[in-house]
């Protein structure tokens, strides 16, 4: 996994949601300021929707330290589309079933689902400046209570 001081390869383009509507941009002109990228696996399951709830409920406070949140999944724009509507999120959902950031952020690992092995996205979590370097990591989650997670790191960085 990539590690802080590490420059993030930017050059690849993702699907977003925000507000309201679908638009495709390169991950570089998504970074318009410091920015929060979450890993998660899927929209409308139990740990994940634990994590967006947890984001969704403290964005405003993460907005007035800088930074922008962007949650990120294998999840069509379609189902980012509903999944915003249903939970009241504001922030950007990326979708990504290409793991393309899980790639720039040599982040894919073995995981297994019922008996059967694959490779996916981890789901950790990365703070990044304006030009793609990384400032922190949280290489594995706290589902439950993701937004304190995100606080610690960023108090560690000032």
């Amino acid at each position: 996994m990539i590690q802080p001081g590490r420059k993030l390869n930017t050059d690849f383009t993702l699907k977003i949601v925000r507000g309201g509507a679908q638009e495709e941009r390169s991950f570089r002109e998504l970074l318009t300021r410091p920015s929060i990228v979450s890993v998660y696996m899927k929209n409308n399951t139990g740990s994940c929707d634990k994590q967006n709830d947890s984001l969704a409920a403290h964005a405003a406070e993460f907005e007035k330290r800088g930074y922008q949140l962007i949650a990120l999944s294998r999840d069509t724009c379609g189902s980012h589309l509903k999944y915003a509507a249903k939970k009241g999120i504001a922030y950007i959902l990326a979708s990504d079933p290409e793991d393309r950031f899980a790639r720039a952020a040599d982040a894919l690992v073995e995981k297994s689902m019922y008996g059967k092995t694959f490779t996916g996205p981890a789901r950790a979590a990365f703070v990044l400046d304006r030009d793609g370097t990384v400032l922190a990591v949280a290489e594995k989650v706290d589902t439950k209570d993701h937004a304190a997670q995100l606080h610690a790191l960023l108090d560690g960085l000032n």
